[in-house]
């Protein structure tokens, strides 16, 4: 009895050569998302109805009850824990707010639009110069 024959492909020497050049790009477009990651925040700032609520440090544990209209009832709660911020509470009819992950890192937001608030990390601020020049 023969063996069946299987039609058995080798990978070419281009395609390891292009295979090798897609890992190598891919492995140099992750340094930069590595070692230039944003700076970690020290407060967040709470924009409720485009003005701002409050500010609020990341270092310290709290529970924000969030209202946007003075006087009116709370609509979202955003809890701060172990320098990061997250809504854990909205009476929205998506909820998306809370879905979102916690944030804590510079620039990170989270939007919660139906109830037109916005958490935003901020950096630390410092009154000084950044450089001097002559």
């Amino acid at each position: 009895m023969e063996k069946p024959q299987t039609d058995r492909k080798r990978i070419a020497k281009p395609d390891l050569l292009l295979i090798a050049a897609l890992l190598l790009a891919g492995a140099v477009s992750l340094f930069p998302v590595l070692f230039f990651q944003r700076k970690g925040g020290a407060s967040v700032r709470v924009t409720a109805d485009g003005k701002v609520y409050g500010t609020y440090s990341l270092s310290e544990e709290d529970e924000i009850l969030i209202a946007p209209v003075k006087g009116g009832p709370v609509t979202n709660v955003l809890q701060i824990s172990g320098k990061e911020a997250k809504m854990i509470k909205a009476d929205c009819p998506d909820g998306l707010c809370m879905h979102q992950k916690a944030v804590s890192r510079q620039g990170e937001t989270i939007v919660c639009l139906p109830n037109e608030i916005v958490v935003e990390v901020m950096g630390e601020t410092s009154g000084g110069l950044d450089s001097v020049s002559r």
